[in-house]
């Protein structure tokens, strides 16, 4: 299936050129009063919605206004746009919690690929889906239309992948594989310098960390395209790998091991977790608190402090396998867990205290076309604690093999062909 337009629109007709400026003011002053009634979390997501709002949001200063207004009601009157940052940032964090905690849930659901589809990453309003068929698609949240494709090449497994905003880094086997959004794709290192097995990768430019089954992970230089390092994280497979800003490698094995090096080390420095005998799955690291994350094959969530390398907390929160955890990037609240009993979880990340469980709903939906297809819309069920989870039919809360989580919203896979999108809506008006 080859990528669709984003969309068709007709050519503007032509006006003199007294008239846009006049209707542009019109527009200016118009938005202005609308946006005058809005509370400072909704003036902040208006401001992201095109750049001709985004200027008038800023040359009203209505931000400004708005935060000295509720610096009054707090009775502090100092401003700076790094005070305005920290506050726009913190009303982020909370609003994101009210949400998944205790907001409103319904489930858009649509087709994605021909086989299952199992890994997914988000990025600004983009979400990437992948590792089943022999392609990638590269989806818009807000039309749900495939907007660019990207093919495997043929007889090579795709295990991991990511993207930004100019490419996406993938393993293909034992190779690593570079898509340029232009459509270029270069393949590396060359098939005499293949690695042993790969099973999961990350890139932090200009270099990519690709976890082996021999316990090393190996660090490619992607614009030499060669192998700068091999560091020896473990005696055994590295299932999963987190990289940090600051040049720190993490990976877990299958042997439950958590492991920290430096990128520029060729030996790890530290262990947060001795070996045990349930695996690591998944990992995911906070740069704003240094906390990781990690889930288990035994239903476990954990995290630790690598400022203290010390272990927080440890919570089972499923009786079998976790398969991907994650937070919205600067969110230093909330952690959404999934694994092999397909039920989404949100967790305390600095307690592990499970705050809300929810499943889609079996019942009445609703369907909607887009170019490619139909999406099914699902009211979302949020389950009381200690709810017996067999109760509910597992085909409607297949495993959850990857979720990826923005601002009052989830993206999950299945391994089926359905790809969802989760989305919270705050019922509580922030002031």
């Amino acid at each position: 299936m080859g990528p669709p337009p984003e969309s068709k629109r007709s050519p503007p007709k032509k006006r003199s050129s007294t008239t846009p400026t006049s209707i542009r003011s019109l527009e200016h002053d118009t938005l202005c009063i609308i946006f005058s009634y809005l509370n400072l979390f909704d003036v902040v997501r208006s401001s992201a919605v095109c750049k001709f709002w985004n200027e008038i949001i800023k040359r009203s200063k209505l931000l400004q206004l708005l935060y000295l207004k509720q610096q009054r009601r707090s009775s502090r009157s100092d401003f700076s746009e790094e005070s305005l940052n920290v506050y726009l940032e913190e009303l982020a964090v909370e609003h994101q919690r009210q949400s998944l905690v205790q907001g409103s849930l319904h489930i858009d659901q649509w087709k994605g690929h021909s086989l299952g589809v199992d890994q997914c990453r988000m990025n600004r309003g983009l979400v990437l889906t992948g590792v089943g068929d022999k392609v990638m698609r590269l989806w818009s949240l807000e039309s749900y239309k495939c907007i660019e494709e990207y093919s495997i090449p043929d007889g090579v497994p795709l295990v991991d992948f990511d993207f930004d905003e100019s490419k996406i880094v993938g393993l293909v086997g034992t190779r690593i594989c570079i898509w340029r959004r232009n459509g270029q794709r270069s393949i590396f290192p060359s098939r005499e310098g293949q690695f042993m097995k790969g099973s999961c990768m990350r890139y932090f430019d200009p270099e990519a960390v690709v976890g082996c089954e021999d316990g090393t992970a190996r660090v490619f230089d992607m614009y030499s395209k060669k192998c700068s390092r091999i560091v020896r994280m473990h005696t055994e497979p590295v299932t999963c790998l987190s990289l940090s800003e600051d040049q720190l490698i993490i990976s877990g094995s299958s042997l439950g091991r958590i492991t920290v090096s430096g990128l520029s080390s060729d030996q790890r420095v530290a262990t947060l977790r001795p070996t045990d005998s349930t695996g690591i799955k998944t990992l995911c690291f906070n740069p704003v608190s240094h906390l990781v994350f990690a889930g288990t094959t035994a239903g476990y969530a954990s995290c630790w402090d690598l400022r203290t390398m010390r272990q927080l907390w440890k919570t089972r929160v499923s009786s079998n396998v976790v398969y991907s955890l994650q937070h919205m990037r600067s969110d230093t609240s909330t952690l959404v867990v999934g694994g092999i009993d397909g039920v989404l979880r949100v967790l305390d990340q600095n307690t592990g205290e499970v705050l809300s469980s929810y499943v889609m709903d079996h019942g009445t939906s609703t369907s909607s076309g887009y170019t490619n297809g139909v999406i099914e819309r699902k009211i979302g069920k949020r389950l009381p604690n200690d709810y017996n989870i067999d109760r509910i039919p597992k085909t409607v809360r297949p495993p959850i093999t990857c979720l990826a989580v923005g601002m009052q919203k989830v993206i999950t896979t299945h391994n089926i062909k359905n790809i969802r999108m989760w989305k919270f809506n705050n019922l509580r008006e922030l002031n």
